[in-house]
């Protein structure tokens, strides 16, 4: 990967003095100057694509159901998928709607529940046929003879999404929806056991829990598109896709850290950087703000080495490298929009970006 020269970024202003129970938020979304677009149908696909959800989730928790509406996971994809029809960007939206529920109802999970989940999931995408739901039986765990609701929903979202989907882009979205169930599983066995990785070993498997990596072949599949192997395993695209995939996840490791940190959960850089190398917490916020900042760099750097193969696979690259662009700012301006980070008051920290720490609360826990 290109690295660009490290330069000193300046702090913040600080709108209050920072303690150990509150911190200031870097300022991603001035340093990042991409343009934002909005596709035009955003509000309608997002408002179906929820209700899809909720229809198909008749057991959900009201606490749950309610945080489905806030999320806003439908005008996400409207942000990041910009220029699909609207045929496929409603089915984009209902996976990104799904992936949140995947992340939602893996919290928790003991190891061998995560793998079952993880069974069944990746069963739905290989048999789309519900005619041909096949219970697994050699594994460690006993597969539940009728199918699991997250399997039910994996097998319609797929079953239409394959109807126009590239060879190439299905196999690379199973390929990484099973990367994203490994590293979910890592975790679960990292957390059962009470352990906090360190440094290098968390970014390898977040990179994965991040769930961007199945996003990434959705961008060809918004565009009609299915790049050939040998572009996806160019080392300038793995690095593009890579520093995107960092940026959208250590940017959101700042943002969720308040929420997270009040349940408990210390499946985040933050945690990681104060615990293993001593940082406080502005001082942690501040470092994952400047990787933020620099892999922004890296991105435009090796955007600009982006090698030629020829007029019509060139244009496919420069519209999925857009794609990439895309769920960079578009993922920045959503974090203030949803009601996960910032509850109703998404709007004014985006403004002063003073964030007090919540409580930690046991009814927090989902």
């Amino acid at each position: 990967m290109v690295q660009a020269k490290t330069k000193t970024f300046a702090s913040p202003r600080n709108p209050s003095p920072t303690t150990a129970n509150n911190f200031i938020l870097p300022d991603l979304i001035s340093h990042c100057r991409f343009p934002l677009v909005y596709h035009p149908k955003g509000d309608v696909v997002a408002a179906e694509s929820i209700r899809w959800l909720d229809t198909n989730c008749p057991d959900l928790r009201e606490k749950r159901r309610r945080a489905l509406y806030g999320l806003r996971a439908g005008e996400l994809t409207a942000f990041c998928y910009n220029t699909a029809s609207d045929e496929r960007l409603r089915i984009i939206s209902d996976f990104m709607n799904y992936l949140f529920h995947l992340d939602n109802i893996s919290d928790g999970m003991m190891t061998n529940d995560t793998e079952a989940l993880s069974d069944a999931v990746m069963n739905a995408l290989q048999f789309t046929d519900s005619r041909f739901y096949r219970p697994t039986t050699e594994l460690n765990y006993v597969q539940l003879e009728d199918e699991l609701n997250a399997a039910k929903l994996a097998r319609d979202f797929w079953g239409r999404c394959i109807r126009g989907a590239g060879p190439g882009c299905q196999s690379r979205f199973k390929d990484n929806l099973g990367l994203f169930f490994q590293a979910v599983s890592n975790q679960t066995k990292s957390r059962d056991a009470g352990v906090i990785p360190d440094l290098e070993s968390y970014i390898e498997v977040r990179r994965d829990t991040s769930g961007c990596k199945p996003c990434w072949a959705l961008i060809e599949y918004a565009l009609d598109i299915d790049l050939p192997d040998f572009v996806v395993e160019d080392p300038i695209i793995m690095a593009l896709n890579q520093t995107t995939n960092d940026l959208v996840t250590w940017s959101n490791d700042i943002f969720s850290y308040n929420v997270e940190q009040s349940r408990g959960d210390t499946h985040n850089m933050i945690v990681i950087l104060m615990k293993h190398h001593g940082h406080t917490l502005q001082g942690a916020v501040d470092y994952v703000g400047n990787l933020c900042y620099q892999t922004m760099e890296y991105f435009n750097a090796n955007r600009s080495k982006v090698p030629f193969w020829g007029a019509e696979i060139d244009d496919m690259v420069q519209r999925y490298v857009q794609g990439l662009q895309d769920w960079i700012i578009g993922s920045l301006h959503w974090s203030f929009l949803t009601t996960r980070y910032f509850g109703e008051e998404g709007q004014d920290v985006k403004q002063h970006r003073f964030i007090e720490l919540m409580p930690i609360r046991e009814e927090n826990k989902w």
